[in-house]
């Protein structure tokens, strides 16, 4: 008799325990997803993802799985509350991770686009250096911030001179607005 429980107990243990193999991958998952496919932003470093993808997922597994494996112990009494709390977590690790794809896909096309400005932000910074200083041509490094949406401040280090030229670029228009910053401090200041 003891065998027969020890057999039911380990099949109910073999398909009920994917909670934490799946919080393991889907939290690493979670992390890439944040980092490289954004669902707001331009992403972040895969340190801080890793924190917040740990975050959420250790928030649903300890507070919301709970109350999520009771309600389905009342649809199913034959699960053992065990069980049905790890179907609920892993069921909403698995909806996380799937909240963070379709954001991310659907940011994707966004985030494109502010990459786009930016790039044609610096390509007009160089250009209007070119042609209207042409004794700062040799710009080694071109150093964007966005300011708010298609308007950033482009700032061209020239090999020779410590501080840089920098220019305000409105990408809304073509050609891009550029108007010259009297400032002549850095981006990271």
């Amino acid at each position: 008799m003891v065998e027969s429980v020890r057999w039911r107990r380990l099949r109910w243990r073999l398909r009920g325990a994917w909670q934490w193999p799946a919080f393991a991958v889907l939290t690493v998952g979670d992390a890439l997803l944040v980092a490289w496919l954004p669902f707001q932003g331009e992403g972040g470093d895969p340190w801080g993802a890793a924190l917040l993808a740990g975050f959420f997922n250790l928030l649903a597994i300890a507070v919301v799985a709970p109350f999520l494996g009771m309600a389905l112990r009342r649809r199913r009494p034959d699960l053992p509350f065990m069980i049905a709390r790890d179907y609920a977590g892993t069921a909403l690790l698995v909806t996380i991770f799937a909240a963070l794809l379709v954001g991310g896909l659907l940011h994707r096309s966004e985030r494109a686009a502010q990459q786009n400005a930016r790039v044609v932000s610096e390509l007009a910074a160089r250009e209007w250096l070119r042609d209207e200083e042409p004794r700062f041509a040799p710009i080694t490094f071109v150093d964007t911030l966005e300011l708010e949406p298609n308007r950033y401040r482009a700032c061209a280090y020239i090999a020779a001179d410590r501080d840089p030229i920098c220019l305000f670029v409105n990408t809304d228009q073509h050609p891009p607005g550029l108007i010259r910053d009297t400032e002549r401090l850095p981006n990271r200041r």
